[in-house]
């Protein structure tokens, strides 16, 4: 990454990569000086199974839930088949550097939200496409702290995951490495790790390096913060060359030149090298069982036509949305009277503030800087904690938080927005209790393919309303120390989590710590929706990290099945 091209980005302080790994560095050392393009999957003639040709595997939804599974399951030699709703995109020549021309990346059917805090839908917590929401994830990929995982154990409240950070920590570390994850080794929080990250941090872009200066001031550590974007050129199996971020600040977006670690230009070739089949454009409606329960088959439309698809057993992958909604349409998994409850949305309070100094807050990676000294706050009056994390944003979506967090419109919007390069951002990732207000139903509306839509009901409750305040005067206090003024707070919740839990029984879980569906023997779900608590980090690194762990175990226990 020249020097003067991230200076041109805004970045303040470039830093010069560096390759953490040994035999990295022996790749680098051997690669030609200019990397041929990525030879991108969809623009090969994909196989096509004959429909009633029964497979070993059906994998619906391609983003961090499905697609690591499906490379796995390819790589052990399965006929593997994956059903996505959305089509493959060409990231050069479809992802534009304007932030509304890629609205087609979101989840944009609708969705109907209820409650007190009706959720965001669309570009706030889903996708569409060959790579579901990791097309226009931030690519924030911290790991949660082992407390993350017994929430219950520590405040009685809540529930506690069925496994430990020891379980994950394997996974957690092969889906760094193998993404090309960028961070800073050691890493401040947490437990020691055998492995570093791949790759040296990204150069933290100005909005960071403010928040630096104010955490400073107050006492709270900051670090440059785990991003699946690449520092440097990095080399990866089903791959070959993936360049370096290139800062241009579109990372809540779809990056063009395959630098963000998406599901498109990681998993899936690698997938596809290895066997497997991919079906974009194919939305699944049914899902088939035979007397004895077992799933047989699914139902699916793609382009128009419908098809049937055999198989001998499913990984449900749709997200915390569309996994439960699938479930109860095909009143499957249903016996705990879990499925759709639970629903959980992390705190996401942000607070911007306006400085002298020309900022640029659209440059640079988006989550440049991180601190989790709030983890566990000593003063807290709430379960949980948060994270800290500096924020990029794009001009669109910014003017749209201002009209609704400072009720601006007309000119008085377009004066504020005229300062949009002297401002920025800090928010929140924190944890939220399960509540039983909260939850996904079905509606009586029906969408436009004849389909009950999905209706979240969601309302922040204490715990969340003092997180937040807790979280907004602390951030308030940096920005002070930082500088800044006109300071002001837009209360937000990101990511739909929990709709399909995991747990040690059917009595109160749908899924067991493996994925497996406690109803269904041949039914696995791989997404957020299984989470038992929301976790105070980010969710991809992890539904990834349990992508791997639930192939790994359905493939154990299809060899002792086989021995």
């Amino acid at each position: 990454m020249p020097d003067e091209e991230v200076l041109e980005e805004g970045v303040l302080n470039p830093v010069q990569p560096e390759i953490q790994d040994p035999l990295l560095r022996e790749l680098m050392a051997d690669a030609p000086a200019t990397a041929p393009a990525l030879e991108v999957p969809q623009e090969k003639a994909q196989p096509t199974t004959a429909p009633l040709e029964e497979v070993d595997c059906v994998v619906i939804g391609l983003g961090a839930g499905g697609a690591p599974l499906l490379a796995r399951l390819a790589q052990a030699g399965l006929k593997v088949v994956a059903l996505e709703a959305g089509p493959w995109h060409n990231p050069e020549k479809d992802f534009a550097t304007d932030e509304q021309a890629q609205d087609f990346l979101f989840w944009n059917d609708e969705r109907l939200s209820a409650g007190g805090d009706p959720l965001a839908m669309g570009k706030n917590n889903s996708g569409t496409g060959v790579g579901g929401s990791t097309l226009h994830y931030t690519a924030y990929t911290p790991r949660p702290l082992p407390d993350d995982l017994h929430i219950k154990r520590d405040f009685g409240k809540g529930e506690d995951w069925p496994l430990t950070y020891d379980d994950l920590a394997p996974y957690y570390e092969e889906v760094e490495q193998f993404l090309g994850v960028s961070g800073p080794t050691p890493y401040p929080w947490g437990p020691s790790r055998p492995k570093g990250y791949a790759l040296a941090p990204l150069p933290l872009n100005s909005a960071a390096q403010l928040m630096v200066r104010g955490a400073e001031k107050i006492g709270i550590r900051t670090s440059p913060a785990p991003n699946a974007a690449l520092s440097a050129r990095y080399y990866q199996e089903g791959v070959g060359w993936r360049e370096a971020c290139t800062n241009r600040g579109f990372c809540q977006a779809g990056c063009s030149n395959g630098a963000k670690a998406s599901m498109d230009v990681t998993f899936i070739p690698l997938a596809v090298k290895y066997g497997a089949e991919i079906r974009p454009n194919s939305f699944v409606t049914e899902i088939e069982r035979n007397a004895q329960g077992l799933i047989t088959a699914v139902v699916y439309t793609q382009n128009g036509q419908q098809y049937r698809q055999p198989c001998r057993n499913l990984f449900l992958c749709g997200g915390s949305v569309e996994t439960p909604r699938l479930l109860l349409m095909n009143e499957l998994a249903l016996s705990s009277g879990q499925v759709g409850h639970n629903l959980m949305a992390h705190p996401g309070v942000q607070v911007w503030g306006t400085f002298a100094d020309e900022v640029r807050p659209n440059k640079g990676i988006p989550g440049g800087l991180i601190s989790q000294d709030t983890h566990r706050p000593k003063d807290a009056d709430f379960a949980g904690g948060y994270l800290l994390q500096s924020i990029g944003v794009m001009p669109v979506t910014f003017a749209g938080q201002v009209a609704r967090g400072r009720k601006m419109w007309g000119q008085p919007l377009r004066d504020y927005m005229r300062n949009f390069n002297h401002i920025a951002g800090i928010n929140i990732l924190g944890d939220c209790m399960p509540h039983t207000s909260n939850y996904l139903e079905l509606s009586d509306e029906l969408d436009a393919r004849q389909l009950p839509k999905p209706r979240l009901h969601f309302t922040a409750q204490e715990n969340e309303h003092r997180m937040n305040a807790h979280a907004e005067r602390i951030m308030r206090d940096i920005w002070e120390a930082a500088g800044a003024t006109d300071i002001w707070a837009f209360n937000r919740y990101a990511h739909v989590i929990g709709t399909a839990r995991m747990g040690l029984s059917g009595d109160d879980a749908v899924v067991d710590r493996d994925g497996r569906a406690f109803d269904v023997p041949n039914l696995y779900i791989s997404d957020n929706s299984t989470f038992p608590s929301a976790l105070s980090v980010n969710p991809a690194l992890t539904i990834m990290a349990l992508s791997l762990r639930t192939a790994d175990k359905f493939l154990e226990r299809e060899m002792r099945r086989d021995a």
